[in-house]
């Protein structure tokens, strides 16, 4: 399999907050972003430029801060490559609505994410 354009990088943000309405009336007020509701969990955004994520599943992440998420062709080749780098593994590769995904912990403790289509 040829090698895609995003691999390995950056694709998606994605924000935990409280209440998914107030963030999506905040933020298509002050930038116009769209949405698209995925259930009562979970909206996308797209800025024009960039997709990212409301979710409520979990609370806010303690002094705030998106989920950074990368993107990769091989999802089992990114996580060893993320282990070998000295990452620690946070959540293991699960599904969600469209592929696959595992979170990781980088060697200064900020937690990013990576996912796949398959």
């Amino acid at each position: 399999m040829e090698k895609s354009a995003n691999d390995l990088k950056i694709d998606y943000i994605e924000f935990t907050v409280a209440d998914i309405e107030a963030a999506k009336d905040f933020y298509g007020s002050a930038f116009g972003w769209s949405f698209t509701d995925y259930g009562s969990s979970y909206c996308e955004f797209n800025d024009g430029r960039l997709a990212g994520g409301f979710t409520n599943i979990q609370p806010p992440r303690p002094g705030g801060g998106p989920l950074v998420i990368l993107y990769a062709d091989k999802l089992e080749e990114a996580l060893d490559k993320v282990e070998r780098a000295g990452g620690t593994i946070a959540k293991p590769i699960a599904d969600f609505p469209g592929g696959r995904r595992f979170h990781f912990l980088d060697k200064d403790g900020y937690e990013l994410a990576v996912w796949s289509k398959s």
